[in-house]
Parts: C-alpha cells; structure tokens; sequence
C-alpha cells in the first residue's frame, strides 16, 4: 500500500494526482464515537484492545488461522481516497464493489497514510475514509496489509524520506496542511491504537520501500542521489526503533519490510540480510517489475534468487509485495495474464511466500501502455489460482 512510485506511479494514477476509497460504515475496530481531534504534538489517544493476530510468518511461509497460507492478492493504493475529505490519491473506489469481489483469502495491500486521514479543508484529523477500508474489508473477511508511510511521500506527505529522516526525523512534527498533524512517530501510534481490533490485519508495514539515501536536487531523481556510507546501519536502526511501535501495541502481528529488494540504498547486498535481520523485521519483500519472462530477476548480488536464499537463512518469509507488467496499448490484457502467471508459478516454486499485483484500479487506460488492472482484468483469475489455503 504504495511505494516508489517510479515511472508506474504515473501510470497507475495520471489522471488523477493521488490514491482511494468511498462509502463508510463504523468499522470493527472502532467505536461510533467522533475521532479524537489531537493537538500537534499530544500525546495519541489509546485505542481498543487488539483483536486475535490470525497470520503467523514461519519460515517456510505464511499460515492463516494456523492453515498454510499462500496469499496472492492487488495492490490498492486508492482504497482509503476521499475527495471530500482528503487530497486522495487516484480515482474513488466503491468499496463493497471490491472487497466482494475480490477473492477469498487474498490479501490486499493499500496505502493508509497519514494524509488520508486529514480533512483537506479544516486541516483535523478525520478518519472517515479511512475507516470505511477496514469496515469494507470486515464486512466480506478479506485480509488487508495497511502500509502507513511511503518514502516517496507521492499522496502522503509530498516529501521523500532521506537519511536524516530516517535517523531521527520520523520522530519530529513538520506541519503540512491537509496532509500531516502529527509526526510519523505518532502516527503509528495513532493508526496502531485505531486499527488493531480488526480482525483482518494480516500486519503492519512501516514504509513502502524505505531507502535512506540522500538527495542532490530538490527533485530527488535517482541519479542526484547518493547512499552514505551508515545507510544500512541507518535503516536497521529505524527498523529496529519504529518497529517497537506495532510489537508493543499489536505485538501478535507481523511487521512487514516493504524493500524494493534490488540495489536500493540501505539494502543492497548483504546489507539486506543486515536490516532484515532486525527482530522487529517478520517479513521480507521484493518488488519485481523486471517484466522478465525470468520468474527469478536480477543479478547474483541483488536478484530475487538471492533474496530467498537470504530469506531461508534467515528462516522468514518473502513477500512478493509489488509485481507488475505493462499492457492496454502495448499488450493485451490476455498476453499479459499468461506472462504473469509463469512469473507467479516461478516465484512460488523458488520459495516466495505470496504475491501482490500491481495496481487495481476502477478506471483502467485501455489506450494507454499503464500497471492498471481493471474490475475485469483476467489477472483477477490469476488471483483466484493462485491463492491457496491448506
């Protein structure tokens, strides 16, 4: 839910600037009461006790309420979008549409960042959209990943997280109108506190592909940035120190990585396996947009084949937790499915413990070459295929 958003970004989102939900209903894991409207820099109210953790990471896998569980599911970075209430993040999505359609136990991974929970206008707290997800997702019983930062900071806070951020940053308060009341430290309490008594949190992930580098140009393209020599002793740090957040509030839950996986900053090479052995690290991810026909992309060093081997040696599951291939104008929608479903079965037979596509979205392009998929895309199928439990 909701990372780098590179040249897929774009693609998944341009006709609109940011990401989405719609409808609302009280969720399981909150009261009917109005949200607590916090003060910048108060202390977070205390939320309601966590419901039961029903996903448990081994290390061959995921298990869902003690079965073997091989999750595949979408992306949905425009679940929790708004218009009336926040600056959103792409096209609205009809909630009950989705989750109803979407297949039994799936997971799905969205994007629950701080901007999505501010009003827009009156620049409070305001959980409306956000509460309608998880409400969405308890009434049909489909597992959800919320992911509370992206180091882009695309539909959240608009600032990319570099090293200092990383080190102590997280902790600070910079206002941001209609985006951000709180630092990113308090937000993960606050989210933490409001959400655990849903029974269908699979997990928390901190930040959607976090790389503490820094940045050159007020643009931060990946070409005017450059990678401290401390990054990986930076990001396991981080891992270690906001990662007590959720173990303390929510501690049956797993905490999930949310690496790209490759070369990135902080996690190439063995640095990956540095960070990632972190106890506050459950679950390991790879991103794999390679449209290989290769299930198993990259190289000896930073490849995905060594990303399972440092997964098995580390005795934690890896999460395919972005996989993605163009199509519309540039490929059809059934080439596209068939292309997928062999890196799929590659990636589950070299030992991946699920896979997420990358992005549904209500309103695909079909003009345009995009990640979309759309409510009838063929790869929904792929879903439903590739799911298992028991």
């Amino acid at each position: 839910m909701v990372a780098l958003r590179r040249v897929r970004l774009v693609a998944a989102l341009a006709a609109i600037s940011l990401l989405a939900a719609c409808g609302h209903s009280g969720p399981h894991s909150v009261g009917s009461a109005p949200a607590p409207q916090s003060a910048p820099g108060a202390p977070p109210a205390p939320g309601p006790p966590s419901a039961p953790a029903v996903v448990a990471a081994t290390a061959n896998g995921f298990t869902l309420r003690g079965q073997p569980w091989w999750p595949a599911g979408f992306n949905g970075p425009q679940l929790a979008t708004r218009y009336s209430i926040n600056f959103g993040c792409g096209a609205e999505v009809d909630l009950d549409d989705f989750f109803g359609r979407v297949p039994e136990h799936s997971l799905t991974r969205f994007a629950m960042f701080q901007a999505l929970a501010v009003n827009k206008n009156t620049g409070a707290l305001d959980f409306g959209a956000a509460d309608a997800v998880f409400a969405a997702a308890e009434r049909h019983g489909r597992m959800i990943l919320p992911v509370l930062g992206a180091q882009t900071g695309d539909c959240g806070d608009e600032t990319f997280k570099q090293r200092d951020w990383y080190v102590d940053g997280w902790r600070k308060f910079t206002t941001i109108h209609g985006r951000s009341v709180m630092s990113f430290q308090d937000w993960l309490i606050t989210a933490i506190n409001r959400w655990r008594a849903s029974p269908v949190v699979a997990g928390w992930e901190l930040i959607g592909e976090p790389e503490p580098s820094i940045c050159l140009s007020t643009q931060c393209d990946l070409r005017l940035r450059t990678c401290p020599a401390d990054a990986a002793r930076v990001l396991r740090a981080f891992m270690d120190e906001a990662g007590k957040i959720p173990r303390e509030l929510d501690p049956g839950r797993l905490i999930f990585a949310g690496y790209v996986g490759g070369s990135q900053c902080g996690t190439a090479g063995e640095d990956f396996r540095t960070v990632s052995s972190s106890p506050n690290v459950d679950v390991m991810e790879y991103h794999d947009y390679s449209e290989s026909d290769l299930p198993l992309p990259g190289g000896p060093n930073n490849g995905l084949a060594r990303r399972l081997i440092q997964a098995r040696e580390l005795a934690k599951p890896l999460l395919i937790g972005e996989i993605g291939e163009h199509a519309g104008s540039c490929e059809s929608l059934p080439d596209r499915r068939e292309r997928m479903d062999r890196r799929i079965s590659g990636q589950r037979d070299a030992g991946a413990a699920g896979v997420l596509i990358w992005a549904f979205v209500p309103d695909p392009r079909a003009d345009q070459c995009t990640y979309d998929v759309g409510p009838d895309d063929p790869l929904w199928e792929s879903v439903d295929h590739f799911t298992t439990l028991g």
